[in-house]
């Protein structure tokens, strides 16, 4: 996909640099030493100008960039070129709203269509590559050691995967040389407005892992955290109603409402969740983020373990500039780990960089509560959990093999290391995925 831009000025060639000498040569000074071979950092330098020229309202300079932009740009080219793709029609979006008169768009768009996957379809999206299979594998793992004995389980799950990480431990659980224990399984109506999405209810999901667990001789029980203020099945919450969704979720987080039972071992998984919780203070009783207020909800719990998953990268900057260049860097991640096994035509691929697309159009795109995608890297983590009152869980060994034999089932590119609390998947040595375990700190007597 070529974006296509609208308006009377030519194509800016990249033979031809006369025609970047704006009067303070500032697009001059950006392509030096970039002509004729536009890599990684020069369309990060020329992406990073275009956000520069949008944060000063300076929309003239920001489409001519747009122009040089998108000679580079093509969802059908190298990685680069397929990421910058994105990039660029992000920024024409902005520009779009920063702007509404000016003449930069897509031909005939005015937003990323949005598609919902079956059951079967989620399982390949998942199993493409380990972005999510790395968290399932370690948070699985570290929950199975962690309920060893234990008769009844109790798993709050906030995941934006439809619980595809339960098979797997359902079959574990049905193994165990005591016998299974009885599980229940709790999920939030409330779900973000982000990919991937499903065809089916979350009551027809948890149908088919009771299904499952029957199969397997696991006693099964799920249940849906209704709240009347949540979306329907296939209508999508708005941007700027996304937060309130998320306070009145935590109006539920209670032993009453959660039906918790005494005999239970509580379980808590965030799987790449905890990001879509608004970390701005501004307005809210004592300064207290949603994000804190939600651990210090799920603390009061008293939960046996709580398992964070999530992208290892800081995106809630408020700066574009800086969101940008952490972002361009990141999210090369995935698009140069699917060129390393999918043609450039192939579908699945074309649809897992889309999906990608979104988290892009929204870092890019939107500010304050409008923006969704609030990333934390690792680290910052985990001193927020400490903050709150967590302890971490180390990994274990067996936990750490588990891991290993699922990444030799992908590209050699694939790595894991340890960082402090952390296992962090890696892509050729860059973080991707970090995976860390906690317990409320007044459980460790």
């Amino acid at each position: 996909m070529k974006a296509e831009l609208r308006g009377n000025p030519p194509p800016i060639s990249l033979q031809n640099p006369s025609l970047f000498n704006t009067p303070q040569n500032s697009l001059s000074g950006a392509l030096r030493g970039c002509l004729g071979s536009l890599d990684g950092a020069c369309i990060e330098k020329l992406l990073l100008h275009c956000a520069s020229a949008l944060e000063s309202n300076d929309v003239t300079l920001a489409q001519q960039v747009m122009w040089v932009l998108n000679n580079v740009a093509s969802s059908m080219g190298d990685p680069n070129q397929r990421l910058t793709s994105w990039f660029l029609r992000a920024l024409i979006s902005r520009a779009s709203r920063v702007c509404p008169t000016t003449a930069v768009n897509f031909s005939g768009s005015s937003g990323l269509q949005r598609r919902l996957m079956t059951v079967t379809e989620l399982a390949g999206y998942v199993d493409l590559i380990p972005w999510h299979r790395f968290g399932f594998c370690a948070a699985n793992s570290t929950i199975f050691n962690a309920i060893q004995g234990c008769p009844r389980v109790h798993i709050l799950d906030f995941s934006i995967t439809h619980c595809m990480q339960w098979p797997t431990l359902i079959d574990a659980l049905a193994k165990r040389p005591e016998g299974p224990p009885s599980l229940r399984i709790t999920v939030p109506s409330f779900r973000p407005p982000v990919p991937p999405l499903l065809n089916v209810s979350s009551e027809e999901v948890g149908l088919r892992l009771a299904n499952f667990a029957k199969f397997r001789d696991v006693p099964f029980e799920f249940n849906v955290i209704e709240d009347s203020s949540s979306s329907t099945m296939g209508e999508m919450i708005s941007r700027e109603s996304s937060s309130l969704y998320s306070e009145s979720l935590l109006n539920h987080l209670n032993p009453s409402m959660l039906d918790l039972r005494g005999d239970e071992a509580l379980v808590v998984n965030c799987q790449n969740w905890l990001r879509y919780l608004p970390d701005d203070q501004k307005g809210r009783a004592q300064n207290v983020s949603l994000r804190d207020t939600f651990l210090e909800v799920i603390k009061g719990l008293n939960p046996q373990i709580l398992v964070v998953v999530d992208e290892d990268a800081d995106l809630g900057a408020s700066s574009l500039t800086s969101r940008i260049t952490t972002c361009f860097n990141y999210f090369w991640i995935p698009f140069d780990a699917l060129e390393t096994f999918l043609p450039k035509d192939n579908h699945q691929r074309i649809e897992y960089e889309a999906d990608i697309g979104h988290k892009i159009e929204d870092i890019i795109t939107y500010e304050g509560l409008q923006r969704i995608e609030r990333l934390e890297s690792g680290p910052k983590l985990s001193q927020r959990m400490k903050s709150s009152g967590f302890l971490s869980i180390p990994f274990c060994e067996e936990t750490v093999r588990e891991v290993k034999f699922l990444l030799d089932e992908h590209a050699s590119g694939w790595g894991m290391k340890r960082e402090e609390d952390m296992l962090v998947l890696t892509w050729k040595g860059h973080n991707s995925i970090f995976a860390t375990a906690w317990f409320p700190s007044g459980l460790e007597d």
